[in-house]
């Protein structure tokens, strides 16, 4: 009697789980930089953002889905006062915490006192291995600050604290001198994909690698594989052997991102209300959510390889990014933008710019920003 194989744990992922591998949670919209492919087009922050009793609540309720950890962000998430008290809280409940940071409100002591607590990685963003390039995407100063921070964490001897960079045209060609700069600090260098999100939908067809970086990159990344990319360039398996990791949108199946305000969204890379699943304030919070909206739900479900249905390697790219797929205007079950087959060129041209869909709603500052250390 034959037996039917066992299913692969990617098409175990598919179905969905009890409750998310990653959860993203933005803690504010507030920000001192910005930088012109911020997903969340973030500067000013909400009123109605989460307070401290509601985040402590909402960290009691990841506590008891047994959420390893919680990437934390923003916005800048060290410019709120109770950080701190969110991040011990975690920490005691047993929930980890990896939060991203651009480094400007990292001081020397509170390097130390991250140091110094148990279960928190820290992940220091640059775009660039120069002040030039980093701060033509982030702003006049930004490098400076983050490569401060860096010095702080290493002198605090906080360990291998995280580089995280946003692949762009123009830092691409870097890519060598960030894996040093990685080095020299004994951090972990991470890749991640821009995508046409929030400030990034504006700057993305000017920004994103061309064709000939992107298959750069898939052969470096390949003679890399212990550096980090969170699954970004699964679209690029397409071109041979699979890169590390899942490969497949995780987007309501592993992965979802809270806001500021207690929404909750498919995708970190699809703030906007077309991929709103609820809020956490409502009857039965996130765990409600998660598990019971009609939108994960939805997303949980078999789906086809609709446009791709004819490429030979739809098995190993999936498709592509949903969230780069939205915001291009190519439909859900079409190829991606940056399909390597150039599909995604094809299908991006009947799509008008001004028919893209943009970021549900803008939060960039109307003043400038200020970068520096506070005291």
């Amino acid at each position: 009697m034959s037996v039917e194989p066992a299913p692969s744990l990617r098409d175990r992922f598919k179905l969905g789980l009890q409750a998310p591998i990653c959860l993203t949670w933005e803690l504010t919209y507030a920000c001192n930089l910005a930088c012109i492919h911020c997903l969340s087009s973030s500067g000013r922050r909400d009123p109605d953002e989460l307070t401290t009793a509601e985040a402590m609540g909402l960290i009691d309720e990841m506590a008891a889905l047994q959420i390893f950890y919680v990437n934390i962000g923003g916005g800048e998430p060290m410019v709120r006062g109770d950080f701190f008290e969110i991040v011990d809280h975690a920490v005691d409940k047993g929930v980890g915490v990896k939060f991203s940071t651009n480094g400007t409100r990292m001081t020397k002591e509170r390097a130390v006192r991250l140091a110094a607590t148990g279960y928190v990685d820290v992940q220091i963003s640059i775009d660039g291995t120069d002040a030039a390039t980093n701060d033509a995407i982030r702003g006049e100063g930004s490098f400076a600050a983050a490569t401060k921070a860096m010095d702080n964490l290493a002198e605090a001897g906080f360990g291998e604290f995280k580089i995280s960079v946003v692949m762009t045209r123009e830092n691409t060609p870097q890519i060598d001198q960030f894996a040093e700069i990685a080095d020299r600090y004994g951090a972990q260098l991470r890749l991640t994909r821009m995508r046409p999100s929030g400030r990034g939908a504006d700057t993305w067809d000017q920004l994103h690698p061309t064709a000939q970086q992107q298959r750069d990159l898939y052969r470096w990344l390949l003679d890399h594989p212990k550096v980090l990319t969170g699954d970004s360039f699964f679209h690029l398996s397409a071109l041979g052997e699979s890169l590390d990791g899942l490969n497949l949108c995780g987007a309501g199946r592993v992965v979802c991102l809270i806001d500021p305000v207690g929404d909750v969204y498919a995708c970190p890379f699809v703030i906007h209300d077309d991929f709103k699943a609820g809020n956490v304030r409502h009857e039965g919070g996130f765990t409600t959510v998660w598990r019971d909206s009609d939108l994960f739900t939805s997303l949980r479900e078999p789906s086809s390889a609709g446009a791709c249905a004819s490429c030979g390697s739809y098995d190993a790219c999936q498709g592509g990014c949903m969230a780069a797929k939205f915001f291009t205007g190519i439909a859900l079950d079409g190829p991606d933008p940056e399909c390597v087959f150039g599909h995604g060129e094809t299908a991006m041209a009947a799509v008008p710019v001004a028919l893209r869909p943009g970021p549900s709603i803008d939060h960039s500052s109307r003043v400038p920003v200020t970068l520096g250390m506070p005291g």
